[in-house]
């Protein structure tokens, strides 16, 4: 892997040796892929920052500081991206809730299609004789981490060449990936498909990938396919309505609290939780809900160090728990004698749809669900309504408000 240490320390220390490269050198070098153990032109913080352990802010920060706003152009574009595309599924969630549906259908037609299931496992297993893709699925299922522009070849020589169903491959990269986010995994291959920009669906062709790979790759035109039409004609209706987005109940002051942590912000400290009564705290372990496929070892030993690092930094005894019984946190918090729960806000994704079950039982039990949310996210979603380019343009503004520039 490239990184296995899933703490604080970890990615504040890999941020200090990337800060000299935000600058002309990212933007000149960002799209080329030198292969496993050779990722320099690139960050890798991913894992860090789809956890919070680094947040969004201190590497925008640290770039404006190092380059200037003009030279770190690209890298800070490149980091709002991420939250563009957390925006972007908050205001439409029925895009997720149709690729966990239809994720369903597909995995049940492997059940059923044995040759469609020979082809699946031989594309995850990297036994496909295309030299690029193999390897790149090899190192996806090694290392937990793959280049973006990796990303991007890989998921449309798997729709367009391969003839894979497209959110199988979303769930192979999902299950594997240690920065795997629901948002930017189902965006990025609807983005690839020619779904989420409507049919303009990206094409991998030989001599880009030869150029950005410095030829350690050579596929041949006929390797690959040529009529990519993209898979528009899936979704006839387009897109679904906007959304409001969701406004989080606030903390109480002076109610018992039950503090929970998730993978999904491990920065608790930054919230001043020591302001709260709280009674108990938890941590709560979710990999194993991306997927009704297993996730890797890799993800889930992951997630387990950051959950526990987070922990540490807020101080005190933490209960281990998994993501179970939904019903089973409004026990655990009753225990306490809480009368809310509070986390840092769980966006559009598996554990949101877990906590959804769960509210039942809260309400129940007189328990309220309550979230801090980030500002950086408040600069950034209202823009999310349609491609990168409308948050683009508010880049300047953003970064005045979140006291950047």
């Amino acid at each position: 892997m490239p990184h296995t240490e899933a703490t604080r320390a970890a990615g504040t220390q890999i941020l200090a040796g990337f800060t000299r490269r935000m600058g002309r050198r990212y933007a000149d070098r960002r799209n080329t892929d030198r292969g496993v153990g050779a990722h320099r032109d690139v960050s890798t913080l991913s894992p860090y920052l789809r956890r919070r352990l680094v947040t969004e802010r201190e590497t925008v920060a640290a770039a404006l500081a190092a380059h200037g706003s003009e030279a770190a152009g690209k890298f800070i574009e490149e980091t709002i991206w991420r939250g563009y595309f957390k925006g972007w599924l908050e205001r439409r969630p029925h895009v997720w809730t149709a690729y966990r549906a239809g994720l369903e259908q597909d995995l049940a037609t492997l059940d059923i299609d044995r040759r469609l299931r020979r082809d699946v496992a031989r594309a995850e297993a990297g036994e496909t004789g295309l030299a690029c893709f193999d390897a790149w699925a090899r190192e996806l299922v090694e290392t937990g981490y793959l280049h973006n522009h990796a990303r991007m070849w890989f998921a449309s020589i798997w729709m367009f060449t391969l003839e894979l169903p497209w959110r199988v491959g979303a769930d192979f990269f999902y299950r594997h990936l240690l920065d795997g986010d629901p948002a930017s995994n189902t965006l990025g291959w609807r983005w690839v498909a020619g779904l989420h920009t409507r049919g303009k669906p990206y094409k991998a062709q030989a001599w880009n990938i030869a150029q950005f790979t410095d030829g350690r790759f050579a596929p041949r035109n006929g390797d690959l396919a040529q009529d990519v039409q993209g898979l528009a004609h899936l979704e006839p209706d387009g897109l679904p309505d906007l959304r409001p987005l969701r406004a989080p109940v606030r903390p109480a002051p002076h109610v018992p609290t039950a503090l929970l942590i998730t993978e999904e912000d491990c920065r608790v400290e930054d919230f001043a939780p020591a302001a709260l009564d709280i009674r108990a705290t938890a941590t709560l372990t979710a990999s194993h809900l991306r997927s009704p496929r297993p996730a890797s070892r890799d993800v889930a030993a992951f997630e387990t160090m950051a959950l526990a690092d987070a922990a540490n930094r807020v101080g005190g005894a933490a209960t281990r728990m998994g993501a179970g019984v939904p019903a089973d946190l409004a026990r655990w918090a009753a225990r306490a004698g809480a009368r809310q729960i509070v986390t840092p806000y769980v966006p559009t994704g598996p554990l949101r749809d877990w906590l959804d079950a769960a509210r039942p039982a809260l309400t129940d039990a007189g328990i309220t669900m309550a979230e801090w949310q980030r500002h950086w996210d408040s600069l950034i979603w209202p823009h999310a309504t349609a491609g990168f380019f409308k948050v683009k343009k508010q880049i300047p503004r953003i970064l005045q408000e979140a006291g950047l520039a």
